[in-house]
């Protein structure tokens, strides 16, 4: 069974740090590229960050060089470190597993920006 797990949202302060984590079971990530997309209320979906197979990474321009994108294998985990948060991160955030003609989600993760 593969389950996405993801951890690690919360409420920050703008200019705070969060560290979001997907936890992987059922695949690993020799074949799937990992991404995190989010979606605010009354907004389209935006896939914010991807790491691929080949651990070439890749970043919208909203969150590029405040948003990093990084997998254990050994943990079968996908981080996001998100720094220099704005209230416009604000959002439930989705881990999305993709490859091979399959794709999965997790759950999601909400993630607050406000003072």
């Amino acid at each position: 069974e593969v389950q996405l797990v993801e951890s690690g949202g919360g409420l920050v302060q703008p200019g705070g740090s969060l560290r979001l984590s997907c936890a992987v079971s059922g695949f690993t990530f020799d074949d799937y590229a990992m991404s995190w997309v989010r979606q605010a209320p009354g907004k389209e979906r935006e896939a914010v960050a991807t790491i691929g197979s080949d651990d070439n990474t890749d970043y919208a321009d909203s969150v590029k060089g405040r948003f990093t994108v990084s997998k254990d294998n050994a943990k079968n985990t996908v981080y996001l470190l998100m720094n220099s948060l704005k209230p416009e991160d604000t959002a439930d955030y989705y881990c999305y597993g993709h490859g091979c003609g399959y794709d999965f989600w997790g759950q999601g993760t909400q993630v607050t920006v406000s003072s």
